[in-house]
């Protein structure tokens, strides 16, 4: 903060008037989002930042708006504003860019007028996309989380179509002024490294998503080793934790924390609810890595209905990126399934798809939908239909109404 002050009283500095320009940049910013959401966890503490905010910047307001009021009268035309760093000329005497020269690109941004607006208003009117993205509205006040906000609704269509339209968005960002940016990427742990949506650089910045085994599994799941089975299981529920924190889009449709519907985790206490489910059923896996194989079965059968609980309406394809990561999850059932065989229990496991008149005898508690899939099919296998030597565990499913 010492330091803050200090740059920002420097007289006749370009430096302060680029950080004094920063930091009511930054204040205008958190004031809109905060007028957006009230059940975000740091609306506290982000008054608080504000109220720096305006003590570091109070002192100096008065003088630039009267500096910016004398030069109005002296040296500028009523309708000449000018360019902030057009101030700062060659004479050894450069004048103060005024007040509403600084202000004024600020609130052009806080205002809404971004730059990416038509390419997602585009994005939304794809008819081709609406059965998997529904009536969705973007919800971002920059540009930065707008591209990101596109690039999630892609992660829930099928992966051919997603990505001849991530390259079609590129090429019309790459038109106003911005480039692809593959080193600025957010990163999700897991077993391996994979790409999965590039950035921008140039005049709009926006960061990309990736895989990476660099970085640590979220702490909660007290996983300290890596190179074992377990680190798909954990790489998968890092990345649920995550995007529930990031995706206010997310569902949830977890038997045990509510089984009569589908429940929005844009709820912090819904949120909180499925977090701690799905963490507790990992922690159950965990401590079944030496315990007998049809302990460690059910244990697993119960993290993978946690893990396809968490579900977007309408529910993504099941070849798009999000839908092809819990088919991996569900793949690692196959282990431990062999592992009972070869105790000698008698095993069958069987997802359930297909015309929902089929299967609807092998589940309970299913859960009707009126938005995305095929009238009269299931739209989302939750959980697998399993039979345990004499004992049926029915599964449980989405089915769109006929």
């Amino acid at each position: 903060m010492q330091h803050l002050s200090e740059l920002l009283n420097l007289e006749d500095s370009k430096l302060a008037w680029v950080l004094r320009l920063g930091l009511c940049g930054l204040r205008s910013q958190l004031q809109e989002a905060l007028k957006q959401t009230t059940t975000d966890p740091g609306s506290t503490i982000c008054q608080q930042v504000l109220q720096e905010l305006d003590e570091i910047l109070q002192s100096k307001i008065g003088e630039v708006e009267e500096a910016g009021n004398q030069e109005d009268k002296g040296t500028r035309g009523a309708g000449d504003k000018g360019n902030i760093f057009d101030r700062f000329s060659a004479s050894s005497e450069p004048q103060k860019p005024s007040w509403e020269d600084v202000f004024e690109p600020v609130l052009a941004e806080v205002s809404g007028e971004l730059k990416l607006k038509d390419i997602g208003e585009a994005l939304l009117a794809d008819k081709e996309l609406s059965p998997y993205i529904g009536e969705y509205q973007f919800h971002s006040s920059n540009d930065a989380d707008l591209w990101n906000e596109m690039q999630c609704l892609l992660l829930r269509v099928p992966e051919k179509i997603a990505h001849f339209r991530r390259e079609q968005i590129l090429a019309q960002a790459t038109q106003l002024g911005a480039c692809e940016d593959k080193i600025s990427l957010r990163q999700l742990a897991f077993n391996r490294n994979e790409y999965i949506y590039c950035g921008l650089k140039g005049n709009i910045r926006a960061n990309g998503l990736c895989l990476s085994d660099k970085i640590n599994f979220d702490p909660r799941l007290q996983l300290q080793t890596r190179g074992t089975e377990l680190d798909i299981l954990a790489g998968i529920v890092t990345i649920c934790l995550k995007f529930i924190d990031m995706d206010t889009s997310l569902h949830h449709a977890l038997k045990s924390v509510d089984r009569f519907g589908v429940r929005s985790l844009n709820l912090e206490s819904e949120k909180l609810k499925y977090a701690s489910a799905l963490i507790d059923r990992f922690h159950r896996v965990l401590s079944t890595v030496n315990a007998d194989p049809i302990t460690a079965l059910r244990a697993k059968l119960d993290l993978d209905e946690a893990i396809h609980s968490l579900v977007y309406l309408p529910t993504c394809d099941r070849f798009s990126w999000w839908g092809k990561l819990q088919q991996e999850a569900r793949r690692t059932l196959d282990g431990a399934v062999e592992k009972a065989r070869e105790s000698g229990c008698q095993v069958q496991i069987r997802p359930l798809w297909g015309i929902y008149a089929d299967v609807y005898t092998f589940s309970k508690d299913d859960l009707q939908l009126d938005i995305g899939g095929v009238a009269g099919e299931v739209s989302a296998c939750l959980r697998v239909y399993a039979k345990i030597n004499d004992e049926i565990l029915p599964g449980r499913v989405l089915f769109r109404s006929s």
